[in-house]
């Protein structure tokens, strides 16, 4: 099992192109079963939940051809619509095949999905708008089995669906489905980050018809087929997110490239109101770090808020930072694991509840650390790159999920990174 070794204390410097994104790639990726024709798509990252996925749409009769950035998926040949536990368990977004395989085939087997431990995820909202649309759907032994059999054409029917709770991956599964069902679907409290609209925009270059994208209301028409379509995967806003912080905690200067500014505005207010300098430019966002940053306060929300997905960047922002930081996680239960991690490295930090309390301007020092979850891994890293000494990360195969050749990207910005088996 790989380790990461870092060497701290070189402040970054240089230039990163930042890659896709892993959460707009993958329900796009899987958007393939909805057509017979081909999907063309560009600037996939190479992940290992990429990889996940493109075994499990294999599987499942999609024929794919992956070559770096590039992925050409046709699946006018499917005739499984199994998705079994050994390829689901590793990750959540497998169970967006379910809305696909109902709109297209009338018939769905998909395990209940794994992934990272933070907490409980539920898949209640997917199921009940699926029956809302008319499928029936039966959960056993691990599995939810859904047929559209009994349905005139046996096809979903449109209807509008009012979610519980705002959800990503409940509004892509439902959105997907929508597109070929029977009539008008409107889906209201839905999820608006930029991966939904990117996943959107990716329907629609495929002959769907939907409105709202990017509002808590989405309105689609469903129609009878879709078409072969290219689209260009949008950036990975947590990658994004991931270098700036480390740009700023190790006082270094690094420009993020291929980026849409807008969609970071979020993350770009928190790191100025640490200290750091931040220049945004058309495609790009340019930080320069500062000696003296001060600890922030953060309240995870859906977006437009701060994403859950970048507060385990910023405790370690936080700790080695002035003041008393705290950061509040209104998402996910249990996202805090990291934290015991970063206390083995000399960090302060105080757990209530669903909130993290940092008394900054500590010096970390090198330990052996173990990395629970993807972000969480995240977190480390940037640790390691201003503690004194060496960090061993162990278990990165975290990291490797959704972080593309990350320890190569540091390493040509100045770190001391190495990967050994």
């Amino acid at each position: 099992m790989d380790k990461l070794v870092i060497e701290g204390g070189y402040p970054l410097e240089g230039e990163v192109c930042i890659s896709g994104a892993k959460n707009a790639a993958l329900p796009i990726l899987i958007a393939s079963l909805l057509s017979d024709e081909p999907l063309n798509l560009q600037n996939v990252p190479y992940l290992q939940d990429i990889e996940t996925c493109i075994d499990l749409l294999s599987a499942l009769g999609v024929q794919v051809k992956h070559k770096e950035a590039s992925c050409l998926l046709q699946a006018n040949h499917v005739t499984n619509f199994d998705a079994p536990y050994g390829l689901v368990k590793t990750m959540r977004a497998s169970i967006l095949v379910l809305g696909p395989l109902l709109a297209k085939y009338g018939e769905a087997r998909v395990s209940l999905p794994g992934g990272c431990a933070i907490g409980s995820r539920p898949v209640d909202i997917h199921i009940k708008g699926l029956e809302l649309m008319g499928a029936k759907l039966i959960i056993d032994k691990g599995y939810i089995s859904a047929t559209t059999a009994h349905l005139p054409n046996k096809k979903l029917q449109g209807c509008s669906i009012f979610m519980d709770q705002v959800t990503v991956g409940g509004t892509e599964n439902l959105m997907m489905a929508a597109v070929l069902a029977e009539g008008e679907t409107i889906l209201e409290n839905a999820a608006k980050e930029p991966e939904i609209v990117d996943l959107g925009n990716c329907l629609i270059k495929m002959g769907a018809i939907i409105d709202g994208l990017g509002t808590d209301k989405i309105i689609i028409q469903g129609v009878s087929s879709l078409k072969e379509a290219s689209y260009k995967i949008m950036f990975d806003r947590i990658e994004a997110g991931t270098f700036m912080v480390a740009a700023a905690m190790t006082g270094g200067k690094v420009v993020c490239k291929n980026i849409n500014p807008e969609e970071m505005e979020s993350i770009t207010q928190k790191i100025k109101e640490s200290g750091a300098k931040v220049e945004v430019r058309e495609d790009s966002i340019l930080v320069c770090g500062n000696k003296k940053l001060e600890s922030v306060k953060i309240i995870t929300a859906p977006y437009p808020a701060f994403p859950t997905d970048m507060q385990a960047q910023f405790m370690a922002l936080n700790v080695v930072a002035e003041g008393v930081g705290e950061i509040t996680e209104t998402i996910f239960e249990n996202r805090f694991m990291h934290a015991q991690e970063l206390i083995r490295m000399g960090a302060e930090i105080d757990i209530k509840q669903n909130t993290a309390i940092t008394k900054g301007g500590n010096i970390l020092t090198g330990a052996n650390v173990m990395a629970t979850d993807l972000r969480a891994s995240a977190s480390l890293v940037l640790a390691g790159l201003v503690a004194k000494g060496k960090t061993t990360i162990e278990r990165i195969y975290h990291l490797d999920r959704g972080y593309e050749k990350l320890e190569a990207k540091f390493n040509i910005l100045g770190a001391k990174i190495k990967r050994l088996n």
